[in-house]
């Protein structure tokens, strides 16, 4: 099994923007791998940012018919909805981990799709939240395996139960 891999907003953009001489190609690289290998995942805010950033932002920016079909392909990744499971894991991780809302929110949705990477420059390389490690897209190299990223499956252990022996009737 392939491990999955969440794509932030930059990525996307990176992937898009022809004035990064150095990242374009990298982020256009990983876009690619994650389509051919069919684990790419991300979420519904961040094909939003991607609209707004790339059709507004971005010099000279992409047409918004063209920006549209991007989001629409990206749909097939089965993004994140923004519902109440995300925000209240949002909360949970910007509480434990002191991160800020918008981050949080990216990395909830990473857990949510239970996704062991996530490729972003925002978030400090290497960085590990609950089962998901932060790699930047421009250092982490297309050759090295994802699946070292797997968290190993949790051992239930045979204790007895606590408390009292029931007694026998």
């Amino acid at each position: 099994m392939t491990a999955l891999v969440f794509v932030d907003t930059n990525v996307l953009v990176y992937a898009r923007d022809a004035r990064e001489l150095t990242k374009q190609p990298l982020a256009a690289d990983w876009i690619a791998r994650l389509w051919h290998e069919q684990t790419g995942r991300t979420s519904m805010q961040v094909l939003s940012e991607y609209y707004v950033t790339v059709t507004r932002k971005l010099e000279p920016g992409l047409k918004q018919g063209d920006a549209w079909d991007d989001a629409q392909a990206f749909l097939s990744w089965r993004p994140q909805p923004i519902d109440a499971a995300l925000i209240r894991r949002a909360r949970e991780i910007e509480q434990r981990h002191r991160l800020g809302w918008w981050d949080s929110l990216i990395v909830a949705a990473a857990q949510l799709q239970n996704c062991t990477v996530l490729l972003s420059e925002d978030l400090q390389d290497g960085g590990a939240y609950g089962g998901v490690t932060v790699r930047s897209p421009f250092t982490f190299m297309l050759n090295e395996p994802i699946a070292a990223y797997a968290v190993p499956p949790i051992v239930a252990l045979s204790h007895p139960p606590r408390g009292r022996p029931k007694r026998a009737e």
